[in-house]
C-alpha cells in the first residue's frame, strides 16, 4: 500500500488531490457504504484527533458500537480504523486491498482516497452504531467529506497546510465550513473573530443549527488526557454531545463522566502530552503548527525541571522559522531528520534555529537525537520530544 500509493503524510503536495471525483466513484463501487452507519465529522486545524477520540470513549460506555476513523497513524496503519478501541485486523487490511486492487490502480486512487474505502467499508461490515470520522486535511474537498452526520464538529481554525487551503484564518476556515450540511447541526469549538461570521453565514445558507461551544454552559468533567490544552477540546466535545442529546442519542451522565476519563483506555490514543518516563521525566507531543505549540510550549515551561532537552525535527514544508521563534532560548537541543521523505534535513533545521537563538547538536536520525538527550539528561532533567507528528512515531 504504501509503495505503491502516494500518501500525503510521508511525501506532501504531490499527493493532495483537489476534488472528491475518485471518492465518489470508489463509494459507488463499494456500494456506497457511508449510506449504512450513522457518523459524526470532526474538522479543525488543531485538537481534531483528541475530539474525536474523546467523543468515540463517551460513546463506547454508552454502550453504542463505535468506528474511529483517525489519521494519520504513530506507530501502526491499523490505529486509523478502530471499532470500540480494537484496530481494523491484518487479515480485513490485506483482504480489501487484494480483492479492490485492480480497481485501485485502473483509477490511481490515493493511499487517503483508498483508506477512507477500507475504514467506511469495515464500518459497514461490522454494522458500527455510529462512527466518529476525523477529516483529513481541510474539509470541503478532503475524501471523508461524503458522509451525511448526525452532527459536525469544527475545533479550531489555524494557519496551517497553506499551500493547500489557503493563506488567511479565512480562506481556511471556507475550506473546514465544507463539512457543513444542509439541515445537519455544526458545533463550532473555538470562536475567533476572523471566522466567526464565516461559519454563521455558510450555516445560514444551508440551514444547519449552529453552536458556539465557548458560549454553551457545560458541566465540569475530568480527563485522563493531560495537556492544557484539552480543556478546550474537552469543551467542544461536551458542546457536541449536548448536541447528540438533543437529537435522541442516550448519553446517561455516567458514560460521559467514565468516557472522558477512559480515553486512552477506550481508544488507543497516543502521543499527546504523553508521558514516557519519569527521573529525568520525558514528554512528547504531536503539536506541529504554531497554534498547537504555542500551547504545549506554555505548559512546558510550567513543569518543574533543572534543565530542559528538546528532541526536535521538522517537516520541509512548514513556516519553519515561524514556528522555531516560540521555543525557548534555555534549552539543549537536539537537532534530527524524521524518516519521511519530507523530514527537513537536521542540518537546516539546525541553520533556522540559530537565527532564533536555539543552540545544539544535530543527529542524523530521531532515535540518535533521543538517545543522547536521555544520555546527556540529569533525573531532575526534562526532555520534551516533538516538533513533527514523525518524530513522535519514531520515539514511540
Amino acid at each position: 500500500m504504501f509503495a505503491q500509493l502516494p500518501m500525503y503524510q510521508r511525501v506532501g503536495k504531490q499527493a493532495y488531490k483537489a476534488n472528491l471525483d475518485n471518492t465518489i466513484k470508489l463509494a459507488g463501487y463499494l456500494g456506497n457504504p457511508e449510506e449504512h452507519f450513522k457518523s459524526i465529522h470532526v474538522a479543525g486545524t488543531n485538537g481534531k484527533g483528541s475530539c474525536s477520540h474523546m467523543l468515540a470513549s463517551v460513546l463506547q460506555e454508552a454502550g453504542y458500537k463505535v468506528g474511529l476513523y483517525t489519521s494519520p497513524h504513530l506507530k501502526d496503519f491499523r490505529e486509523r480504523i478502530r471499532i470500540n478501541g480494537k484496530p481494523i485486523s491484518k487479515r480485513s487490511v490485506s483482504g480489501f486491498v487484494s480483492r479492490h486492487k485492480a480497481f485501485f490502480e485502473a483509477n490511481e486512487l490515493s493511499f487517503f482516497e483508498m483508506t477512507v474505502g477500507l475504514a467506511f467499508d469495515h464500518f459497514k461490515k461490522e454494522k458500527v452504531d455510529i462512527a466518529v470520522v476525523e477529516v483529513g486535511l481541510g474539509g470541503r474537498l478532503d475524501s471523508t467529506n461524503i458522509i451525511s452526520p448526525e452532527v459536525g464538529v469544527i475545533t479550531n481554525i489555524g494557519l496551517d497546510h497553506t499551500q493547500f487551503l489557503g493563506t488567511t484564518l479565512t480562506e481556511i476556515a471556507i475550506e473546514k465550513a465544507g463539512i457543513i450540511k444542509p439541515g445537519i447541526p455544526v458545533v463550532i469549538g473555538e470562536t475567533q473573530a476572523e471566522t466567526r461570521s464565516i461559519f454563521e453565514k455558510i450555516a445560514k445558507e444551508r440551514g444547519a443549527p449552529i453552536y458556539f461551544a465557548e458560549a454553551e454552559i457545560v458541566a465540569e468533567y475530568k480527563t485522563d488526557l493531560l495537556g492544557s490544552y484539552q480543556q478546550k477540546n474537552k469543551r467542544t466535545v461536551l458542546a457536541a454531545l449536548q448536541v447528540l442529546k438533543k437529537i435522541g442519542w442516550k448519553l446517561p451522565e455516567a458514560a460521559i463522566e467514565n468516557g472522558l476519563q477512559k480515553v486512552v483506555a477506550n481508544t488507543g490514543l497516543l502521543g499527546r502530552w504523553q508521558v514516557l518516563g519519569e527521573k529525568p521525566k520525558i514528554i512528547c507531543d504531536t503539536a506541529h503548527n504554531r497554534e498547537g505549540l504555542t500551547m504545549v510550549l506554555e505548559q512546558l515551561q510550567n513543569e518543574p525541571f533543572e534543565k530542559l532537552h528538546v528532541v526536535l525535527g521538522m517537516v520541509n514544508d512548514k513556516e519553519v522559522s515561524n514556528i522555531l521563534s516560540l521555543f525557548p532560548k534555555e534549552a539543549t537541543y537536539y537537532f534530527c531528520r524524521p524518516d519521511v521523505p519530507r523530514g527537513l534535513s537536521e542540518g537546516i533545521l539546525a541553520e533556522k534555529a540559530a537565527l532564533s537563538g536555539l543552540k545544539g547538536e544535530v543527529y542524523k536520525t530521531v532515535k540518535l537525537a533521543y538517545r543522547a538527550a536521555v544520555k546527556n539528561a540529569s533525573k531532575n532533567d526534562l526532555i520534551y520530544v516533538g516538533g513533527s507528528t514523525f518524530v513522535v512515531a519514531e520515539v514511540l
